[in-house]
């Protein structure tokens, strides 16, 4: 669908703004997208848009709307795993799981089949099923030594359901290998890896620490300048008990 130019263009910019936002500021990117959704909800992308902002701020039976909507607009598959999520979202992991036997799940391409993966997995957890968890993360992308945008985080699921099994040792290698996948530090496996090997980071320059050192160091100076006064007073006194001493002399 197109729209006038001047609207397009209004659109366009809150689109922007909803893309900015949604990682640092969920809820600012929200009302973006709700604008953008006033002025052309019958366009996919602002539909897409409006339910990824929904997505980022839990508000998951309106992003499952939203991803509906533009899926019957776009006709696309993409949205299938995130749509399963919002069913997790909604504590209903048995759709989810539903949704990743569907034959939508073989029209992906592989970065959407390893999202799917991630939320059948998930869903599994949600209903305690933690080996089968485990189970449903073990693939051929999880073997593979081969590094992709979706590796680390595959990675770091596998060693989360590891750790969540009790299997310390094992759980502790994937956070290893999910590491050493994450160039852009889309997960915290470095955390993990430290909490597990009970190392603390400490703040070098704590300010509060730095306000006390400030603190003590005026502290000192102005008890030297005491001490200096001080011994300016005693000064003063010798002096005085010379002239004192002085005067006698002249008297006698």
């Amino acid at each position: 669908m197109s729209l006038p130019k001047g609207l397009a263009e209004d659109v366009a910019r809150n689109l922007v703004m909803v893309a900015q936002l949604i990682d640092e500021d969920p809820e600012q990117a929200y009302g973006y997208s709700r604008v953008a959704l006033r002025l052309a909800s019958r366009v996919a992308a602002v539909r897409e848009a409006a339910g990824f902002a929904a997505y980022a701020t839990q508000k998951y039976s309106e992003a499952l709307a939203e991803f509906r909507a533009a899926r019957r607009m776009s006709g696309g598959v993409e949205l299938w795993p995130v749509m399963a999520d919002c069913e997790r979202g909604l504590g209903r992991p048995e759709r989810a799981l539903a949704m990743a036997g569907e034959a939508e799940v073989q029209k992906l391409d592989k970065a959407g089949q390893v999202e799917m993966r991630l939320v059948a997995a998930g869903a599994r957890r949600d209903m305690g099923q933690l080996d089968a968890a485990i189970v449903t993360l073990q693939s051929p992308e999880l073997a593979s030594s081969a590094v992709h945008p979706w590796t680390a985080r595959l990675r770091y699921a596998y060693a989360d359901a590891l750790l969540a099994a009790d299997r310390e040792s094992e759980a502790r290698d994937w956070f290893a290998k999910a590491l050493e996948a994450d160039k852009d530090g889309a997960t915290d496996a470095s955390d993990r890896l430290a909490e597990m090997d009970g190392v603390e980071f400490v703040d070098a320059f704590d300010d509060s620490e730095e306000s006390d050192d400030v603190s003590d160091d005026l502290s000192s100076d102005v008890s030297d300048d005491v001490v200096e006064v001080d011994e300016d007073d005693d000064e003063d006194d010798d002096l005085d008990e010379d002239d004192s001493d002085d005067s006698v002399g002249d008297k006698s």
